[in-house]
């Protein structure tokens, strides 16, 4: 589930998708299977769909590599994705099939940007000066950051990857809002603040949101 987005870029995803009720999800799975059987693909990739709100889904894209969610994966199915790519890549075979997989509880992630919100995602390079990464049970931060690391003006804006897991959303929800608050990256402005909002949201928590849900979050 990517549906929140800005600028078409993703800001936050979650496995598995709220939206989508089993009858929905087991459609989508043929069609993916089925698309990626029609061009013989190989190795880790993601089928991507866009739904509309009557159920009606249409293909996308596919990403022929590894996705910046695949934690989310890996939290909810216990696969380490790099790992079986690479082993895929040196010859090696799987030695479980989808039927052998224990999917269980709910992940999601929060892109970290180096942008302003408030300043319609603004890049915010400089140098970091406090750094202070959550942790704690349930929680994963992928990220190349440590302090006195120094972010110019010519780089990606996605400089960590926060991901929460528990057994429930509800459980997910809380464990973020957690890492988020002890979350500190200074002085530099980061999406941080505007996930501590929609962490409570109303509307992010009864999963009521379309690829419109951030505009009322950030200012023009």
């Amino acid at each position: 589930e990517c549906t929140i987005q800005r600028r078409f870029q993703k800001l936050i995803e979650e496995a598995p998708s709220p939206r989508l009720s089993p009858e929905l999800r087991t459609a989508m799975a043929a069609a993916a299977i089925k698309a990626a059987q029609a061009v013989k693909y190989f190795n880790a990739g993601t089928v991507e769909f866009l739904v509309e709100p009557d159920d009606k889904f249409y293909f996308m894209e596919i990403n022929a590599r590894i996705q910046v969610e695949h934690p989310v994966t890996e939290l909810t199915t216990g696969i380490d994705l790099v790992k079986e790519q690479i082993r895929l890549a040196a010859g090696a075979k799987l030695d479980y099939t989808f039927e052998d997989l224990n999917l269980r509880g709910w992940a999601i992630e929060c892109r970290i940007n180096a942008e302003d919100p408030e300043r319609n995602f603004m890049p915010s390079p400089g140098v970091v000066e406090t750094y202070r990464p959550p942790g704690g049970f349930g929680i994963r931060l992928d990220t190349h950051l440590y302090q006195g690391c120094e972010l110019p003006v010519f780089y990606d804006s996605l400089i960590a990857k926060l991901i929460a897991f528990d057994l429930s959303r509800a459980g997910a929800i809380n464990a973020m809002r957690r890492a988020l608050a002890e979350f500190r990256i200074e002085p530099l402005k980061t999406t941080i603040p505007l996930y501590r909002r929609i962490m409570k949201d109303e509307d992010f928590i009864k999963a009521q949101f379309d690829t419109g849900f951030i505009t009322r979050f950030v200012t023009p």
